[in-house]
């Protein structure tokens, strides 16, 4: 039995089977199909505002048949669309834009670094505290005093000497004689031999008379003083470097971990924003999320930062030679330290004057000379000595106390070769030196030229790091701006925020660098001498 339809029913199949079975009438149907298309997207594109009006008045309201569905209206075929709001455009780059709203945020992290038990007060208090705490500058003087004892050392060669020895023997085995004294041979005596029980001393007196290598020696040893002192120089030179470079480094920690607290603090107030906006609605669990993963990335820098800030202060402790952490007053400008600086190691005119240099040459003299001391030493030696003697031992017709001089000639005519292999090591080492010194004239040509041109670089660097700070500070602001008004994601942001993070920190960074540079290009050439 065939099963009856409603009235408002059909039969699918039925009609399917109608239309394709007529050609013509498959094709007035396409036909009808695509025009509605096109009015459905034609109406579609329509702006949503007529769309979501209300009926008016004199409209007709069809009343819906019990039984039967709902009739067809505009509204039921599409939806009420809720009115768009016209988007505020982006403001442009030059554009005055308003004041971001101020929220207060509170977090312990924002909390800074507490300042060191120890602080300098100028840049004399710190080179004053070198000087009588560094062991590298107490290591240079202590080679210079070694290099005067040396000296004096040389010197004992050609000045006299004198020697007193004195004894008084006793003899556990002797044997006793008997002694016939007088004319007649009357009188008689005990004599023990061997003598024992008696007291006897001598003065000897040396001179060299003639000793060229003696003499040589001595101006070896007072090339090797000056040697010395100009290496003193030079370490005064490089630990005054390390010092001014130790506290730049503080200075600039200091500044850091302050740009650190400053970009957490922003990112904790977008998190607020953030969160404030997800309550309105207005904001997603993912940016939060991302806003959250923005304080987390602020928080590690933050962390970072610090610890480098602690290594800064501990590092400027051992320059001053303490070991605990040393801190810079805010009240200590670099300019202070640069002028200490320029006043403690004066500039010089040629990088021969430079200490290093200098004593690099002194020591290929030193080795010349020790070359010729070892050829001064086949020549004979000439000197002159006396000795004074007294006993108490019976000498018998002998004086008791007897003084005698006498000139020694000293010729040494084969010594196994230990001369000629003396003086093959030094001309080898005269031969190093030679090639230390090249190659010293040669790095600080370089160093002096990399210095000079680093100042440039770094002023240039300082310039470009100025210019992209201040270009990411504008578009951390209009993307905040644009993110309030929905325009951007919460990712685009993240990643300004964290630009600007890196920009500030960058030209802080290239600040330093400058100030860095031209210390490094005033100590390339300077000789500092202790004066604070």
């Amino acid at each position: 039995m065939t099963a009856r339809l409603a009235p408002h029913e059909f039969d699918i199949s039925f009609f399917a089977g109608e239309i394709w079975g007529n050609r013509a009438v498959t094709l007035r149907v396409l036909r009808l199909f695509l025009a509605a298309s096109a009015s459905a997207l034609a109406i579609v594109g329509i702006s949503g505002t007529a769309l979501a009006q209300p009926a008016s008045a004199g409209a007709p309201v069809i009343a819906p048949v019990p039984g039967q569905p709902a009739p067809i209206t505009p509204s039921t075929m599409n939806p009420p669309v809720a009115p768009q709001v016209a988007r505020p455009a982006t403001p442009a780059p030059g554009a005055t834009l308003p004041p971001l709203p101020k929220i207060d945020v509170k977090d312990d992290m924002l909390t800074p670094v507490p300042a060191a038990k120890r602080q300098l007060s100028d840049w004399r208090d710190a080179l004053a505290l070198m000087h009588a705490r560094s062991t590298d500058l107490a290591t240079a003087y202590a080679e210079v005093r070694r290099a005067e004892a040396q000296t004096r050392t040389a010197l004992s060669a050609v000045l006299p000497t004198i020697n007193a020895t004195g004894s008084l023997p006793h003899q556990f085995i002797t044997r006793e004689t008997a002694a016939f004294a007088g004319a007649a041979a009357s009188e008689t005596s005990t004599l023990k031999t061997p003598q024992s029980d008696y007291v006897s001393g001598n003065i000897t007196l040396s001179q060299s008379l003639i000793n060229v290598q003696a003499w040589h020696a001595i101006g070896t040893a007072k090339k090797n003083e000056e040697v010395q002192g100009l290496s003193a120089d030079d370490t005064m030179r490089t630990i005054t470097l390390n010092l001014a470079t130790s506290i730049i480094g503080v200075v600039a920690a200091e500044r850091i971990a302050e740009l650190n607290r400053v970009g957490l603090r922003s990112s904790l107030e977008q998190r607020e924003i953030t969160a404030r906006k997800r309550n309105l609605g207005t904001a997603t669990g993912l940016d939060v999320v991302r806003a959250d993963q923005d304080v987390a990335n602020a928080r590690a820098t933050l962390v970072t930062g610090d610890e480098s800030l602690r290594k800064a202060r501990e590092a400027l402790g051992l320059a001053l030679g303490l070991p605990e952490a040393i801190g810079v007053p805010p009240t200590m400008k670099l300019d202070d330290v640069l002028g200490g600086a320029v006043h403690s190691c004066p500039a010089l005119e040629h990088q021969d004057d430079r200490p290093d240099i200098a004593a690099a040459k002194k020591r290929v003299e030193v080795a010349e000379r020790n070359v010729h001391d070892v050829e001064l030493s086949f020549l004979p030696t000439l000197s002159l000595g006396s000795t004074l003697s007294t006993t108490t031992q019976n000498t018998g017709s002998a004086p008791n106390t007897t003084w005698s001089v006498q000139g020694v000639l000293s010729f040494q005519i084969w010594d196994g070769g230990a001369r000629y292999g003396a003086l093959r090591n030094n001309r080898a080492l005269r031969d190093e030196a030679g090639y230390a010194l090249e190659a010293a004239q040669r790095s600080v040509t370089i160093q002096i030229e990399q210095a000079r041109r680093n100042i440039g670089v770094a002023e240039a660097s300082l310039e470009v790091a100025r210019q992209a700070r201040d270009l990411a500070s504008q578009v951390d602001q209009l993307t905040r701006i644009s993110y309030q008004v929905g325009q951007v994601t919460s990712l685009e942001l993240v990643i300004a925020a964290s630009s600007l993070r890196q920009a500030e920190i960058e030209l802080a960074l290239r600040e330093f660098d400058v100030v860095s540079a031209r210390l490094a290009a005033l100590f390339a050439l300077a000789r500092c001498t202790g004066a604070s």
